[in-house]
């Protein structure tokens, strides 16, 4: 990985960044913010550690100390009161325009593609068709909000085909990357999330968008 351009690394620095000042412009939280840089810091720590390059371990310790975590968090949030509480006071509008942020999450999984370290089926010319929810999500955010009246049903049914392209590419992650998992890619597998900073991306990036549209669609069905 010493030999990866330094931009790829800045751009996805700061497309990390990007996520986590985005999501607090759209929930005003500073407990979020606190708590994502927490665990930013953490899996920084983690990643400079070496742990996540054990292959062999069973569960794979990627998702032992990385994913399953965040999505324990994730389902906490939505169990609990304070939790419902804080979900309900995010403001829609800002989380759709959030989304945004997957057009360079997909650039930076291009540019690893074309270095040799993730596979092409995480990229938009094989199985990942993501960008599109990056592209369409100012377009559908100005649509959704034009002369401040919402259209729920156009915002239900985004977050629900999103959604549904982003558990596309968590799945055929899980099956490209190197783990006793692995299905996919073994010529060219997703080794980069195995190191700094990209180890961010499954355990800090991709969770937060996860949870913008659980988020989304929770107040999009929630009864007055």
């Amino acid at each position: 990985m010493e030999n990866l351009p330094i931009l790829i690394s800045l751009l996805f620095g700061l497309t990390e960044i990007g996520t986590i000042v985005w999501f607090y412009f759209a929930s005003k939280s500073k407990t979020f913010l606190f708590i994502a840089i927490f665990w930013t810091i953490l899996q920084i720590i983690i990643g400079l550690s070496g742990m996540y390059q054990n292959t062999e371990a069973m569960p794979p310790k990627m998702m032992l100390f990385g994913i399953f975590p965040a999505l324990i968090f994730i389902g906490l949030t939505f169990l609990t009161e304070k939790g419902r509480v804080f979900i309900d006071q995010i403001d829609l509008k800002t989380l759709t325009y959030f989304h945004s942020i997957r057009i360079p999450v997909e650039i930076v999984l291009a540019l690893l593609f074309y270095q040799g370290v993730v596979s092409v089926y995480m990229t938009f010319e094989g199985t990942n068709f993501d960008l599109l929810s990056g592209i369409t999500a100012p377009l559908v955010a100005y649509l959704a909000f034009w002369k401040t009246e919402k259209k729920k049903t156009l915002l239900l049914w985004w977050n629900i085909i999103c959604l549904l392209l982003l558990l596309n590419v968590v799945i055929t992650a899980v099956f490209a990357f190197p783990s006793p998992f692995q299905k996919l890619a073994f010529e060219q597998p997703n080794i980069a999330v195995l190191y700094f900073p990209f180890n961010l991306l499954p355990t800090v990036i991709v969770p937060i968008v996860l949870f913008g549209h659980l988020v989304a669609i929770r107040q999009l069905t929630k009864r007055n």
